[in-house]
């Protein structure tokens, strides 16, 4: 690759910083506990706060290691997690990139939603910046406290109102914003110092929150309406003011508000939903992957969705958008989908009680004249899918006799129990293998370990159809163009990207989805993927991105890519005056500047 190549995000060179001695310290971003040099000792006045012994990175990970194995419990660890990143972040990330498949269920699903459950319980030190419904004059004046325009990559945004299946968690749902984050920077390789994460505090309609003296939020029920939707506005237009180049997800808002707020600000900036567009898109590369293997046409294919909520719309209408990129009409791909919620299976004399979204896939009830609509089984037997897809949050709903139905129509079902955290799963993957005696093609939203049938003694490795293995990328490569919109066709070139690493794809016994532990790897590919969609969609707004598509040029975008990949490891440090540093360098990220 040619050396003259520019790269917008550099992420190997020295960091600059103005802080020394206990302040130094104390700054996670640039602490280096033990392992600074003899040299920064002295520049930064550390002589006498430290141990004399200088260590590595690779010795401090090997204490840390010991010492998250003396937690007696995964909360404990998540604790142990939070403190250290709270103390030295390359530390804690690197930590995390020498286990991955070990840590990734503690910082994210399911354990993470047990520590924001308890959020302010645990409380110990805040992080991330704090918006309150009451005080929405001043959140352009607080968001400016976090850097310039050139300094801010990647925002996660929450209300905290439907936290990974535990439903509203208040100020809380800062955890997840910081937990999605910690993904962007493990998996996806954004800088830590170029991320925020942000709770919007409109208040909590959960009692127990409400009645806990502890809590730390708004102790009031949650806004709505008009004063809501200002508020939201105030801060996506702060956001677009302040930080032009930074990409924008909402993550976990409630039913009632995410669809409308994502459809709202899409096609005004470069905006995400994980749990519309995330879910959607690694679930459909799991369906491409899973139909292979069973010898079926993607576009022939029937999906039942059982929960239509904000994930299972999203994953509908990602189904339906890959179809009629395949050819059919929107008519024809509507006419492939069923969803059930509340209502069992949605029909057009639910409409008063639908939302746009679920509305768009209402059947007529003279269709269904004869069948119990309300019965998941009866149901599968009347449209006789080939995916019967999870996203409800009710346990064990996909009984025996569903699962048993449904593979009498079709000779591989295609199962995804996708409700998360793990106690919430519609079923087990053992219980499906064992009634379909290892037919079905099975994925699962949280861990699960490998199932072996006792009639063939053969073991099914489980696919875990975890976001973290497609937001990071999209993310990173929407970051690396500096993209102005998330385009359908780039969510839509992450699928295809990502569906190729289907180790299934090789071995039809194998799992559908890619290993957690390769996720860096993955995500490379993915932001390729999307930084060249951009490219030719022209939305990309940096230049210097490698232009050739074919296969030189691929892998030169390959490199660009990965040459702006954080990595957790020590950078030198450089003293530099308070007059010509950042806002990080100081130790001032959130600070307000004041007349």
């Amino acid at each position: 690759m040619s050396s003259s190549q520019p790269y917008p995000l550099p992420a190997k060179t020295p960091l600059y910083c103005a802080l020394e001695g206990k302040a130094l310290l104390s700054t996670p971003t640039f602490n280096k506990g033990s392992a600074f040099t003899a040299t920064e000792r002295t520049t930064f006045a550390l002589e006498g706060l430290l141990p004399s012994t200088i260590q590595t990175l690779d010795q401090q990970v090997q204490r840390a290691y010991g010492q998250y194995r003396a937690c007696d419990s995964d909360i404990a660890k998540n604790a142990f997690l939070t403190s250290m990143k709270e103390q030295n972040e390359v530390l804690y990330y690197a930590l995390l990139a020498r286990n991955v498949k070990e840590m990734l269920p503690i910082v994210y699903t399911p354990t993470e939603g047990e520590a924001i459950g308890n959020y302010s319980r645990m409380f110990r030190r805040p992080d991330g910046c704090f918006l309150s419904v009451l005080e929405k004059g001043k959140v352009e004046g607080l968001l400016a406290g976090w850097g310039g325009e050139d300094e801010v990559d990647y925002i996660v945004v929450s209300d905290g109102e439907e936290i990974l299946g535990i439903g509203d968690q208040g100020v809380g749902g800062i955890g997840i914003s910081i937990a999605k984050l910690v993904l962007m920077t493990l998996c996806g390789g954004v800088c830590m110092l170029r991320t925020l994460p942000v709770i919007l505090d409109c208040g909590t309609n959960n009692p127990d929150l409400l009645n806990d003296e502890l809590y730390l939020g708004l102790r009031q029920p949650r806004v709505r309406g008009r004063e809501y939707d200002d508020f939201v506005d105030s801060f996506v237009q702060a956001v677009r003011k302040l930080f032009p180049k930074a990409t924008l997800h909402f993550e976990d808002f409630g039913l009632g508000n995410a669809r409308r707020l994502l459809e709202k600000y899409r096609p005004e900036m470069a905006c995400f939903n994980d749990d519309i567009q995330g879910t959607a898109v690694v679930t459909m590369a799991t369906i491409i992957a899973a139909a292979w293997v069973a010898k079926v046409e993607v576009l022939d294919l029937r999906v039942l969705v059982y929960g239509a909520g904000t994930a299972g719309t999203g994953i509908a209408d990602q189904f339906r958008d890959v179809v009629i990129e395949g050819g059919k009409s929107k008519v024809e791909a509507v006419k492939q989908i069923w969803l059930v919620d509340k209502q069992g299976l949605l029909l057009h004399s639910h409409s008063p009680t639908l939302t746009p979204a679920q509305m768009a896939y209402a059947r007529a009830d003279s269709d269904f004249v004869s069948v119990n609509t309300r019965d998941l089984t009866c149901i599968v037997r009347a449209v006789k899918p080939h995916v019967l897809i999870g996203t409800s949050t009710h346990p064990n709903a996909f009984a025996e006799s569903t699962v048993k139905e449904m593979s009498t129509h079709v000779p591989r079902p295609i199962i995804l129990p996708l409700s998360n955290p793990t106690r919430l799963h519609e079923a087990r993957p053992s219980d499906v293998l064992a009634w379909t005696d290892g037919k079905a093609l099975v994925a699962t939203g949280s861990p699960f370990p490998p199932v072996t049938l006792g009639k063939t003694g053969k073991t099914y490795s489980i696919a875990e159809c975890n976001n973290a293995i497609a937001f990071p990328g999209i993310g990173l490569g929407t970051v690396l163009s500096r993209a102005d919109r998330i385009s359908d066709k780039m969510l839509l070139a992450a699928i295809r990207r990502l569906a190729e690493h289907a180790p299934a794809l090789k071995d039809p016994d194998a799992p559908l989805l890619p290993d957690v532990a390769d996720v860096r790897e993955v995500s490379k590919d993915v932001a390729s993927a999307v930084i060249r969609c951009a490219v030719r969609e022209g939305l990309a707004r940096v230049a210097g991105i490698p232009k050739e598509e074919e296969e030189e040029g691929e892998r030169e975008l390959k490199m660009w890519v990965e040459m702006q990949m954080w990595e957790p490891e020590y950078r030198p440090l450089r003293k530099a005056g308070p007059e010509e540093s950042s806002r990080a360098a100081k130790g001032e990220l959130g600070v307000v500047r004041r007349a």
